[in-house]
């Protein structure tokens, strides 16, 4: 990645660490818990702060903060969204630890996933606390009452739709032989991914702004979270996905799209299909059951399918956004849609 996103990903990075710093003082903690005594030190909170710190550091593509700071440069917003980006990438972060619990996965990102590092209660509150703190966020910034309301009312909106979109998916992987239809998948994908990349665009609009054009961002940027969960999901089958087991979604249950496309053309298979998952749920992971099904998924074309369905999407997303940042500044603007081309590319669910 050349230099423009290297001081734009320092500046986002920044302030993360400026809401979640690598060693908090008394000020940092006491602008956080306002209402508490002195004599409450931060060290005494190493065990709430320290499973965040970690994830954070492990990395990630912040694809969502770049979107969202660069969508408020294309609409000569500058640096105006910067403050925010705790909102979307702090969401991401905290679904993550609450994910890999919920799918019982082992790592995340080459690492122990943060509950078997740290211990499921320690996790848990963790997650929570990073659902929570960006609140911190909106009451620090520089903005009107008015503005910090309709900021926190997308910013409300979009954590429940999360919850409800991951409730979706757990609903189907807990039951080996519930499977749903594309269109379930799709709003479930687009409520569980897609939610923070609209809130991400709609944000970069809003504090540029630019209020009216928020809808139209929010929409491209949500079919390019839905493109981007499907060739996630393909990924996981065909390759892996960096720092995760190949094939964990078939451990964990996972009903993805080139799983429903199958059965769609193949119903007669859907018995063989929830035996497998079963086989791979109780085994821990059994390579030759997984490799059987993704083989069959390659062979029946379920994998190439999806991919197309995934890849027409993220080019849906890359029209649209040309079309609304046609007049933005040519560097912003090559840059948002080389970010559109990255995130667009086969991901690494960071």
């Amino acid at each position: 990645m050349h230099s423009e996103y290297s001081q734009r990903l320092e500046k986002i990075e920044e302030s993360l660490r400026s809401i979640l710093p690598d060693h908090p003082d008394s000020a940092w903690f006491h602008s956080i818990f306002p209402d508490l005594e002195p004599s409450f030190l931060p060290d005494q909170s190493t065990s709430l702060l320290a499973p965040c710190r970690d994830l954070i550091e492990r990395g990630g593509k912040r694809w969502r903060p770049l979107l969202m700071t660069l969508v408020c440069e294309c609409l000569h917003g500058g640096d105006k969204a910067l403050p925010l980006v705790p909102l979307v990438e702090f969401a991401h972060q905290a679904s993550l630890i609450h994910d890999d619990i919920e799918d019982n996965s082992p790592k995340r990102r080459g690492e122990q996933a943060i509950h078997l590092k740290y211990g499921l209660d320690t996790a848990v509150n963790a997650g929570s606390f990073l659902y929570f703190l960006p609140l911190s966020v909106i009451e620090s910034w520089n903005a009107s009452p008015e503005k910090k309301m309709h900021i926190f009312s997308r910013w409300s909106s979009a954590l429940k739709k999360l919850h409800l979109g991951q409730s979706l998916d757990i609903q189907w992987h807990r039951d080996c032989s519930a499977f749903p239809t594309v269109e379930e998948y799709l709003t479930m994908c687009r409520l569980k991914t897609g939610t923070l990349a609209r809130l991400s665009a709609e944000l970069g609009a809003l504090t540029a702004e630019a209020p009216e054009m928020a809808p139209a961002f929010g929409h491209a940027a949500e079919t390019l979270g839905l493109g981007f969960q499907i060739l996630d999901d393909v990924q996981n089958l065909n390759v892996g996905n960096p720092g995760k087991l190949h094939g964990d979604d078939i451990v964990e249950g996972k009903k993805s799209l080139p799983v429903i496309l199958y059965l769609h053309t193949h119903p007669e298979s859907m018995v063989w299909v929830a035996d497998c998952f079963a086989i791979a749920r109780s085994e821990g992971g059994s390579a030759v059951e997984i490799e059987k099904f993704v083989q069959t998924l390659e062979a029946e074309g379920a994998l190439d399918e999806a991919q197309h369905h995934g890849i027409l999407m993220v080019e849906e997303a890359q029209e649209a956004f040309s079309v609304l940042i046609a007049d933005a500044p040519q560097e912003s603007r090559e840059l948002l849609l080389d970010v559109l081309k990255w995130v667009g590319g086969i991901p690494d669910a960071g």
